[in-house]
């Protein structure tokens, strides 16, 4: 008896983290996006149950984007013994080979130091994966390009579009049962304003949509968010402390090396140092590059038209462990862009320790903290915040400038869902229960659709 194509929900729902979406058709399992749990502990412990999915009967994974809510999860499914192709863009494919080999490393490290400092009720402390299980994962990844559809099952065929988040970044069409049924997988949306990269592909017609609801409450502020990053640098400058900035190191940090360069420009800000943070940030900006260079398709024309954008900085680029101290007790003014965004790992940690207990330095949130994060306690108004162990006062001040992030707000997303015909359903994951169904009530009273905000593990039928 022939069984309907269908979706199972194994991550990404009630939360902005986690994404797993398994679609069946016919004899075919294909897992759209890996990734992992981030921010309350609650969450972060689900990385660690066995794969909640039959590893054996996994045909292959596509991933929409290269963040590690979306990628990071792979290596544990190698490591638990599966050996699928990994299809995802060109781009992305170059992204994620940094930012998992990136993720292992800060593991271990997380977990030596765990274990030298005891600061872990873990005893030994390890880490969910290490860098040899990224090495076999790198080998699963296989190249899809844009606009062509390609099979990756004997039942599922995966067309890619321009999804406008990050570098190479994708929204899936799935078509399933022999092209009877399909299935639209929005990934991450970007944002029109990108001010790197063009605007989201329009979405193809489908009978079932999966997309996501980071911001599906809110609408970003833009109308002056470089004149309050401008107000901010430029305040902290005049009582000689520093700039904290969490960044996601794959986009944000490129866009926000962008907003400093164009203030500098204008002299919207004093000529400060500007320390990136991260080995991994700085990878990805010799992608972004890259792309440029090479004239990326999905990149704004008007970057190879000009000078650098990421010029005039006075640009440090901090790699390794003794050039990172440096930036905890900066000798002048400065700005440090340190990954991770949301603090929930990496150099950033250290830089809370130093510089939030100071009066004289600012923080600034740019883009999505998910609830449980550190910079999600911080914008929230917390002082004091626990790192390592051990709380830590914070006299710093605190902005929160959303404005900069790179995903769609609830307008951005309506307005790139209703360009086509309704679907049977739309499913909206990825985002806080608030946002999500926010953005399905809004998706029902102005469009008339049914939008259904699914359950952690249930199964619908495409």
């Amino acid at each position: 008896m022939a069984v309907d194509p269908g979706i199972d929900f194994l991550g990404g729902v009630g939360t902005v983290t986690g994404s797993k979406f398994l679609v069946t058709s016919g004899p075919s399992s294909v897992l759209v996006d890996c990734g992992l749990f981030q921010g309350l502990s609650t969450l972060r412990r689900r990385n660690w149950r066995p794969p909640a999915l039959d590893l054996a009967g996994l045909d292959a994974v596509v991933l929409t984007h290269a963040h590690l809510d979306h990628c990071g999860y792979l290596p544990v499914l190698v490591r638990n013994g599966w050996r699928g192709p990994v299809h995802a863009t060109p781009d992305t494919i170059e992204l994620v080979r940094i930012v998992l080999t990136d993720s292992a490393h800060l593991m271990v490290e997380e977990a030596d130091h765990a274990n030298r400092y005891g600061w872990s009720k873990h005893h030994p402390a390890l880490p969910l994966y290490d860098e040899k299980d990224v090495l076999e994962t790198l080998d699963r990844l296989r190249p899809l390009d844009f606009d062509t559809p390609t099979a990756v099952a004997a039942d599922v065929e995966v067309e890619f579009g321009s999804a406008g988040h990050i570098l190479g970044s994708a929204w899936a069409r799935l078509n399933l049962a022999g092209g009877e049924r399909s299935a639209v997988f929005s990934g991450d949306l970007g944002r029109p304003g990108h001010p790197l990269l063009l605007p989201p592909r329009p979405r193809p017609a489908c009978d079932a949509l999966v997309m996501e609801s980071t911001y599906g409450a809110r609408a970003h502020d833009t109308g002056s968010i470089d004149e309050r990053l401008a107000a901010a640098i430029t305040a902290t400058a005049r009582r000689g402390g520093t700039v904290l900035i969490p960044a996601f190191a794959v986009d944000r940090t490129e866009v926000v090396l962008a907003a400093l360069a164009r203030l500098r420009r204008a002299d919207a800000i004093p000529d400060l140092p500007v320390l990136v943070d991260s080995p991994m940030a700085l990878a990805s900006l010799k992608v972004y590059r890259a792309a440029i260079a090479a004239h990326d398709p999905r990149l704004r024309p008007s970057l190879w038209d000009g000078d650098d954008p990421f010029a005039p900085l006075r640009l440090h680029e901090l790699r390794s462990v003794e050039e990172s101290m440096t930036a905890n007790h900066p000798v002048m003014p400065s700005i440090v862009v340190s990954a991770s965004g949301m603090a929930t790992g990496g150099r950033i940690l250290h830089h809370l320790k130093h510089l939030l207990p100071d009066h004289r330095n600012a923080l600034v949130i740019v883009g999505f903290a998910a609830a449980g994060t550190r910079a999600r306690l911080l914008a929230d108004g917390a002082r004091e915040i626990k790192v390592h162990g051990r709380y830590w006062r914070v006299r710093a001040d605190v902005h929160v400038l959303d404005g900069y992030s790179a995903h769609a707000d609830a307008d951005d997303l309506v307005a790139w869902a209703t360009a086509a015909p309704p679907p049977d359903t739309a499913y909206l994951v990825h985002g806080e229960p608030a946002s999500s169904e926010a953005l399905a009530e809004r998706l029902r009273a102005e469009a008339g659709w049914n939008a259904v905000v699914p359950r952690e593990g249930e199964h619908v039928l495409v």
